[in-house]
């Protein structure tokens, strides 16, 4: 009904900081402009985080998706302007290597900006004195030079944005404090204040580290946790005077010494100091004063100097001219930090109408800005958000304590060289599978995913890597690998292997209306008999891949579906009729996928059904009994082999791991890990979705159209799937998901690396890993259309190693393999 009206929707943003005064920018230009912003403190600087923000700008990291946030960032506020001045000041940025690990990461850096289309260049240590004069370049190995970065000018930037907001009708009032939100229905209708309520069809939390106390009046959970962050300001440096504008501060690149986690940028004529390098010192939203209850304002906690003390000193070993000056003012600014440091974005499912933009520094803020206001309006954001969406959060991360404690670690770790395998190391184990005591026993090494223990190799398998021949690894790719895992891959491809695939997410979608509610969720055709199973995809209104499942059919009204995310049954939710009971089975369940060529050998003789290839085809499923243990068994393969995914309830897992291992004795099997599963998969060309496609590709792209049944009746994003016509259609993006096989078989690459084609950077790694079978690394890149055969460069850690196009699968074309 709001829609047809010229003005939009109501909207209430709270919170007039970047990000509030962001959106109400971002939505006005797209025709919502009865738009109310509403902020406790005065404006133009309520005192929140964006009151006291530095402003720096880098916008080079691992994740794609925050990469584009902060180029959107630099674009936007560089064409505003405030009192005659950009809002954004391009002095570049300098990240310096004082470390050899430093110097690696900072090349690994560099290829993640050639990925995501960054100008980016590694430069010596006496470019590095060149651009920071006050280096003593003799601590410096070299830096990463990005020139376009810069510094925002966030309370200019705020009052631009507002000002052209109000010009279209959006309204800012501050002295508001916001007390209570309305609700009816499971919709948000109103947003209460001490001064008034206000009535809304949209609630948009902007609150920053209030986020969790505008939360809880909506009764949404919002998993963040307020830190303060040491800043502070050296006394005028003869070294600096007349060096800078007044109005603009700041000419030399913004500075990063993350071996001591710490940061500069100018000041006219002196420097500030932003430090990670003390503990954490959180804050409890609840009990942060008010703006006129606070000494400066809420946002702004005491100096801790003995907190600063360490840093100081690396500060001088550094910057030798601030051996002759002294700190003259600091502060502790309250900040927002996430267990996974990511912000926290989109609409409760719990209250309908009510939105986070949460945990969002100035850095991303007018990208995230952009991306929440196309949700709103459009439907769907134009950039994968699958890393931000607030729904990617597991129950099990959602404790008040899990959120502290991952919270404080984001902040230690801020600056950290941290591998894309790392785990966390608390709070571990928080969710284990039934089978975890046999994996100890057989010395897994368990890395984390969704607060999940994976094993990714077993020492136990030690023996059986001995004598095969396998390239060396440096020492980025050495970590959380283990040649067992080739081993592993060996013995699933001649023998037969088990594999805890507990992590993988079950629900359960039953009642009479849930096929029809299936085929219109999914892209494939779901109207088979029961015992089917099928590969689908979850797909968008643009046609965009939400998600892929693999979809049995139980029964005439019952089906297991196997998901990614817990976005996934969000996703469902939201759309499921009255007659459609939706649950997540995963916690109560348990799998073991047994695949190799005997695993018809292991498991025949521990049942009474036949499970021959004519009796129990591939792609089917059956309930049947496993020695004493029943189970649904589903003859699926991600590793390219024989075998079958074998589910029970999670009391009987451990006696049907102990079955199979025991009847698996005379075949020699194996328990393997997550490291030579992805190997396999690559091999085959299976799809990681979140890595290889998201939501920005579409199924023929992504080499996964044959999961799309255009004939089979409508279904979410068919409309924009027959708009864009075939896989070769006139208009389709340029870009195909692309097979390709390093040339020299001891070369490996791991993932985000960009890719060359004559010489330029033309796409970029999704995932990658050894083919212990092929004897080469198997990577897949989004590039343009290439032939097989066609050769392209990988650029890993500033070395361009070549590669080629390859036909897929590259491993059992004819799936002689599975079909046995």
């Amino acid at each position: 009904m709001n829609a047809v009206l010229p003005h939009g929707p109501r909207v209430v943003v709270i919170g007039a900081g970047i990000v509030g005064c962001s959106l109400a920018d971002e939505l006005t230009a797209r025709g919502w402009t009865d738009v109310t912003v509403l902020d406790q403190g005065p404006l133009p600087a309520p005192g929140g985080s964006t009151s006291h923000a530095p402003g720096l700008v880098f916008r080079t990291g691992p994740s794609r998706t925050l990469t584009a946030f902060a180029a959107y960032t630099v674009e936007k506020f560089g064409a505003l302007e405030a009192d005659g001045l950009p809002c954004f000041t391009p002095v570049g940025g300098l990240e310096l290597a004082t470390t050899p690990e430093r110097w690696a990461d900072l090349h690994r850096k560099a290829g993640f900006a050639a990925s995501w289309g960054i100008h980016a260049e590694l430069v010596g240590p006496a470019r590095c004195k060149e651009l920071w004069p006050l280096l003593d370049e003799s601590k410096v190995l070299g830096g990463l030079y990005t020139p376009d970065d810069g510094l925002a000018r966030a309370v200019p930037a705020c009052r631009a944005q507002r000002e052209r907001a109000r010009a279209r009708g959006a309204r800012f009032l501050d002295r508001h404090t916001v007390t209570g939100i309305e609700r009816d229905g499971g919709r948000v209708t109103a947003v209460v204040t001490d001064r008034g309520t206000f009535p809304a069809d949209h609630v948009v939390s902007a609150a920053g580290f209030w986020g969790p106390v505008i939360g809880r009046m909506a009764g949404v959970d919002v998993p963040l946790l307020p830190l303060a962050h040491q800043y502070a300001k050296t006394a005028p440096l003869p070294e600096l005077a007349g060096a800078n504008d007044p109005r603009t501060e700041a000419s030399r690149p913004i500075l990063r010494f993350q071996d001591r986690d710490l940061y500069f940028r100018e000041h006219t004529d002196r420097i500030g100091i932003g430090s990670y390098a003390h503990r954490p010192l959180p804050v409890d939203p609840f009990t942060v004063p008010a703006y006129d209850d606070a000494k400066d304002m809420p946002s702004s906690y005491p100096f801790t100097p003995e907190d600063f003390a360490p840093s100081w000193e690396d500060c001088r070993g550094l910057l030798p001219a601030l051996k002759d000056t002294e700190i003259t003012e600091g502060f502790n600014g309250v900040f927002s930090f996430t267990p996974d440091g990511m912000p926290v974005l989109g609409e409760a499912r719990a209250l309908r109408g009510f939105w986070l933009a949460e945990a969002v520094w100035v850095t991303h803020s007018a990208g995230v800005a952009k991306a929440v206001a196309e949700w709103m309006v459009d439907g769907r954001p134009s950039l994968d958000l699958h890393e931000c969406e607030l729904t990617r959060f597991e129950d099990a991360q959602r404790s008040p304590a899990y959120v502290a404690e991952r919270g404080a670690r984001q902040f230690v770790e801020v600056y950290d060289v941290i591998h894309p395998l790392q785990p966390m190391d608390r709070p571990r184990p928080l969710r284990v599978s039934p089978f975890h005591a046999r994996q100890q026993e057989l010395g897994a090494v368990f890395l984390e995913g969704g607060g999940w223990e994976r094993p990714h190799w077993y020492e136990a398998n030690a023996p059986l890597a001995e004598g095969i021949d396998l390239p060396g690894r440096d020492a980025w790719a050495a970590r959380h690998w283990s040649p067992v895992a080739a081993a592993e891959a060996r013995a699933t491809r001649e023998r037969v292997a088990l594999y805890d695939m507990t992590p993988l997410r079950r629900l359960e979608v039953a009642g009479p209306g849930s096929l029809a509610f299936l085929q219109r969720m999914t892209s494939n055709n779901l109207a088979k008999k029961p015992g089917a199973v099928t590969y689908t995809l979850l797909l968008d209104e643009a046609g965009g891949i939400r998600s892929d499942l693999t979809v049995a059919r139980l029964a005439p009204d019952l089906f297991q579906v196997g998901a990614n995310s817990p976005a996934d049954l969000d996703w469902l939710l939201r759309h499921a009729p009255d007659d459609v009971h939706l649950r997540d089975i995963t916690s109560g369940t348990c799998c073991v996928g047994v695949w190799g060529p005997l695993a018809r050998a292991l498991v025949q003789p521990l049942t009474r059904d036949d499970f021959s290839h004519e009796a129990f085809g591939y792609f089917k499923a059956r309930q049947t009994c496993i020695g004493h243990v029943p189970v649904t068994a589903m003859r699926l393969s991600y590793v390219g082999e024989l075998g079958w995914e074998l589910y029970t309830s999670a009391d009987l897992g451990l006696r049907l791991w102990d079955t199979l291992w025991e009847a698996g004795q005379e075949h020699g099997v194996i328990a393997a890990g997550r490291s030579a599963f992805n190997s396999l998969r690559l091999e085959k060309g299976y799809r990681a979705w979140g890595h290889d496609m998201t939501t920005e590709h579409h199924p023929h792209e992504a080499g996964v159209g044959f999961a799309v049944r255009m004939n089979k009746g409508d279904f979410v994003g068919r409309s924009a799937l027959e708009a864009l016509g075939g896989p070769d259609a006139p208009g389709r993006p340029a870009r195909r998901l692309t097979p390709l096989l390093l040339d020299d078989p001891s070369a490996v690459v791991l993932g985000k690396e960009p890719v060359y084609v004559d010489g330029a950077p033309a796409g970029y790694v999704t995932s990658a890993s050894y083919g212990y079978t092929l004897g080469r690394c198997v990577a897949y890149a989004w590039l343009p259309p290439l032939e097989t055969g066609a050769g392209v460069h990988i650029e890993y850690f500033g070395e361009k190693v070549p590669a080629t196009v390859a036909e897929e699968p590259l491993f059992d074309p004819e799936m002689t393999r599975i079909r046995r």
